[in-house]
């Protein structure tokens, strides 16, 4: 349950009750290990911003009896209240490439080594493990987004410019579609692997690497429209993937794209105005493939169908890749779950 305002903007804890003074504090270091923002909390207690960090350093220092009115029991703070929010600006506003580290996420190792530079002050990793758990900070797989998107493109088409493709499609009675390619090989691996206790196995290659390129196309009633092949990905490849997507296909299809140059070829624009009745491409924002749910497609086939397949010959690769494209397209439930995800549920 989240903290509510219950005191003045201006609140002063000397005039509270001791009860109701560590009921305080201890309600405000759990709604931040909650993984509630540490300023957000103290904003709606009302106190100042300083509160909450020296709550967090005395329970570091001491476990719960030290928010007791009163009581300061537990060994010397290692970190004061300063440091505590200094740690928890860094991790959640900044990126570890902005100070000049050359790894682009936060690890404990980082953290700890940012603190001794900065601080002179020397924690263990496990440490530094329980102060990210208390300030409500968890290990999580990271959204990587490119650099040169434009954000104010992305809130575009998510509030303006799908809402009217959605709109439009309705109007005229078409289906919508999400295209994207991908390549795998044959020494990609995925999952774990078992060996010799404290040896991390080695994957050897041979060097005799092969690939296949796909192509597919989703819709957010979880349709799976797919083509594998061995030739490069290119105008006239994703011209036959067109002609192949709506040779069946009764309704008219509105299919989303990225900007790849094949995508924009004159063959392409050309073939679109023989078929308007059929067909009609959209673009997503550039640099922007968190968009597409068709990009879940790809991550499954590779983890799910390749990565954990036993790839000997050519025709391994192009069997498994198949069997998870078929078993895909047999289950629309799945299909649908890629427009479940944070960054493609405005598409559902």
């Amino acid at each position: 349950m989240p903290v509510r305002r219950a005191l003045s903007s201006k609140a002063d804890g000397r005039k509270l009750d001791h009860k109701t003074r560590e009921a305080i504090r201890i309600r405000a270091v759990q709604q931040v290990q909650n993984g509630e923002s540490p300023e957000v909390v103290i904003q709606a207690l009302g106190f100042s911003r300083r509160c909450i960090y020296q709550w967090l350093a005395a329970y570091r220092a001491g476990g719960w009896e030290s928010l007791k009115a009163g009581k300061m029991t537990g060994r010397p703070k290692k970190l004061s209240a300063t440091q505590i929010r200094w740690v928890y600006q860094t991790v959640t506003t900044k990126n570890p490439l902005q100070l000049k580290f050359p790894f682009a996420l936060w690890t404990r190792g980082m953290i700890r080594t940012l603190l001794w530079k900065t601080y002179r002050i020397r924690l263990s990793l496990s440490s530094i493990g329980r102060l990210l758990a208390q300030l409500g900070l968890t290990c999580q797989r990271p959204l990587v987004k490119a650099l040169q998107q434009n954000p104010s493109l992305v809130e575009a088409w998510i509030k303006k410019e799908y809402p009217r493709i959605r709109a439009q499609a309705k109007r005229e009675g078409a289906e919508i579609f999400f295209e994207d390619e991908s390549g795998v090989r044959s020494d990609f691996h995925s999952g774990t692997t078992w060996g010799l206790k404290g040896q991390t196995p080695v994957i050897r290659s041979t060097g005799q690497r092969f690939r296949f390129n796909m192509i597919s196309a989703v819709s957010p009633k979880g349709n799976l429209r797919f083509m594998v092949t061995e030739k490069s990905i290119n105008a006239p490849l994703f011209l036959e993937f067109l002609k192949r997507l709506i040779h069946s296909h009764r309704r008219k299809i509105f299919l989303i794209v990225d900007g790849h140059p094949a995508h924009r070829s004159k063959q392409v624009r050309a073939f679109l105005k023989s078929v308007p009745h059929k067909l009609t491409l959209f673009f997503l924002p550039p640099y922007s493939p968190e968009l597409n749910p068709d990009e879940f497609v790809w991550n499954d086939v590779k983890n799910n169908g390749v990565g954990r397949s036993f790839i000997e010959r050519k025709e391994d690769l192009k069997a498994a890749v198949n069997s998870r494209l078929r078993f895909l397209q047999k289950n629309p439930p799945h299909v649908r779950s890629f427009f479940q995800a944070e960054t493609t549920r405005y598409a559902a």
